[in-house]
């Protein structure tokens, strides 16, 4: 779910500076100092996280209460960037909790040494697909599906039935309909060109690429872009050059559409290729040297917990990995379950990442 952030994430994101999330016991830097010394514990933990995090107040005062933690937030741009920034300043951290690294930049992360193993409570009702690291120096958060959506009544218009999977897209009748992120600058466009290898292999992708290029596909910096200047799906578009009805999006979007159109559709006016898309996982981890380890942790621990998870699908738009949490009816009635999306290992991620993202690059961009 990363930066630019999955389906809404972005569109919905207030602007970037530190907020208080809570109502009372703002942080002066005080804290942290009395921690330190031995004084008495420090009361404020400060999540650090991309644009996209966002919770309902009432459940984040309830863990406040409980716990004896006021929440404070610092708000970092999109996955990348905020990432970026940590490593920067890794050993004296802006925060004590890192959220929104994704599977796809993952092992920047561990590579740096950025986190502090911390095994969450309640970490063994998440399923087991979810936890890639096994020193458990992040815990998965949430997942998403990035895949490509489609204008329901541009096609019905046309008389043309969606494409469904990747080899639909390089079909002549499709040409000129679809819009995509960059790969090097936008989480959603780096999800699809894993798809892409995913599909394809190491070889077979760039051939592909060549096909799409060929087909007419257009490159733009980053979803916002992408799905509410270009899509023609979009019902927050700007409609006067939103012109494609093929776009690199969520599976979690038409829940969205239906939730912020008005008046609320009966149905989903827009609709998900499931054979084009990349799963998505995100973590949060304890950031090594953190003021208040306490506070970090007990700030982990809430985020698997049954009730943030359950919290999480309309106001982040992506799914919860706790077992038994319950998807919103939104989810339920619009959304569309991925069985089988296309994967990458961490590890192939890993060792080929920025060489896929410099072949891109070359091949789509020049």
């Amino acid at each position: 779910m990363s930066t630019t952030k999955k389906m809404t994430g972005v569109a919905l994101a207030a602007a970037l500076g530190v907020t208080t999330l809570a109502a009372c016991g703002g942080g002066d830097g005080k804290d942290g100092e009395a921690a330190a010394s031995g004084s008495p514990k420090s009361t404020t933990v400060t999540l650090v996280s991309h644009d996209s995090f966002n919770v309902t107040p009432a459940v984040l005062k309830e863990f406040e209460k409980q716990s004896g933690y006021t929440v404070k937030r610092l708000k970092a741009g999109d996955a990348g960037a905020a990432l970026n920034a940590e490593i920067l300043t890794k050993g004296s951290p802006r925060g004590d909790v890192f959220f929104g690294v994704d599977n796809t930049l993952l092992s920047r992360a561990l590579d740096n040494g950025l986190f502090t193993p911390y095994e969450a409570k309640g970490l063994a009702g998440v399923d087991a697909t979810y936890r890639l690291d096994a020193e458990h120096r992040v815990t998965p958060i949430d997942s998403g599906d990035i895949c490509v959506n489609y204008d329901k009544k541009y096609f019905a218009d046309k008389k043309l039935a969606p494409p469904q999977t990747l080899d639909d897209l390089v079909k002549p009748e499709y040409k000129d309909l679809l819009v995509v992120e960059n790969a090097a600058t936008s989480s959603p466009g780096l999800g699809f060109l894993l798809a892409t290898v995913g599909k394809y292999g190491d070889k077979g992708w760039q051939e592909y690429w060549g096909k799409l290029k060929a087909n007419g596909v257009e490159v733009v910096d980053g979803w916002e872009q992408a799905y509410n200047e270009r899509f023609s799906g979009s019902a927050g578009g700007k409609k006067a050059k939103a012109d494609r009805p093929l776009v690199v999006s969520y599976a979690s979007s038409p829940p969205v559409e239906v939730l912020y159109s008005e008046p609320q559709p009966k149905e989903a006016p827009t609709g998900v290729s499931t054979g084009t898309c990349f799963r998505q996982i995100e973590f949060a981890g304890l950031l090594k040297g953190a003021k208040n380890e306490a506070g970090g942790k007990a700030l982990l621990d809430f985020l698997i917990s049954k009730k943030f998870q359950e919290d999480m699908p309309l106001n982040m738009f992506v799914n919860p990995v706790l077992k038994g949490a319950a998807l919103p009816e939104l989810f339920t009635k619009h959304g569309v379950v991925i069985d089988k999306p296309w994967q990458v290992s961490p590890q192939e991620i890993t060792a080929n990442r920025e060489q896929w993202v410099g072949t891109w690059t070359s091949l789509v961009l020049k």
